[in-house]
């Protein structure tokens, strides 16, 4: 934006905070949004199970205010029932889930020890932990390299250089 046309419109200068700062918003927003969706379509407006509520609460909103109306019209021209569901919402992975293992994502235990209890430098503790995820993937795959890369979103090409500098066969 042009400095000086920002300064033009730029006069009061205010500070909104994102929605994931403001999550008690969210429910009034949301009827909001869901009684405009119904009177633009003519119909009654769908309510919000409280699963699809606490579903909306524990979401991040990295697109704000706009991405909760989209969610919402998406969930209403998709579900079929006057109530939303936290399934009729297709949130993107939320802040707070880890990724389901089927979506190609490794699930794996997460047993790290705190700073304190390290018996060993970062560095080599870091090295072991690589080589257990790289051994976990090669594992789940068969040993198949390249689908282990693709599980771990890396090239064929890193992983190899990651087995060489591991000593993984």
């Amino acid at each position: 934006f042009r400095q000086d046309l920002f300064y033009r419109i730029n006069v009061i200068d205010l500070r909104i905070p994102p929605l994931r700062e403001r999550p008690e918003d969210i429910p009034r927003l949301a009827t909001h949004f869901l009684t405009r969706i119904a009177a633009e379509n003519a119909t009654t407006p769908p309510c919000l199970s409280d699963s699809a509520r606490e579903a909306l609460l524990d979401y991040g909103f990295p697109g704000n205010v706009r991405e909760l109306e989209n969610i919402l019209e998406r969930a209403v021209a998709l579900s079929e029932g006057k109530v939303l569901e936290a399934d009729d919402l297709h949130l993107p992975g939320t802040s707070r889930e880890m990724p389901p293992a089927e979506s190609g994502r490794l699930a794996l235990p997460r047993p790290f020890p705190a700073a304190s209890d390290l018996d060993q430098p970062l560095e080599d503790y870091l090295g072991e932990v690589e080589k257990q995820v790289i051994l976990h993937a090669l594992d789940e795959t068969r040993w198949n390299r390249t689908a282990a890369a693709r599980k771990l979103g890396m090239t064929l090409r890193s992983l190899r250089y990651r087995l060489s500098k591991l000593g993984i066969e």
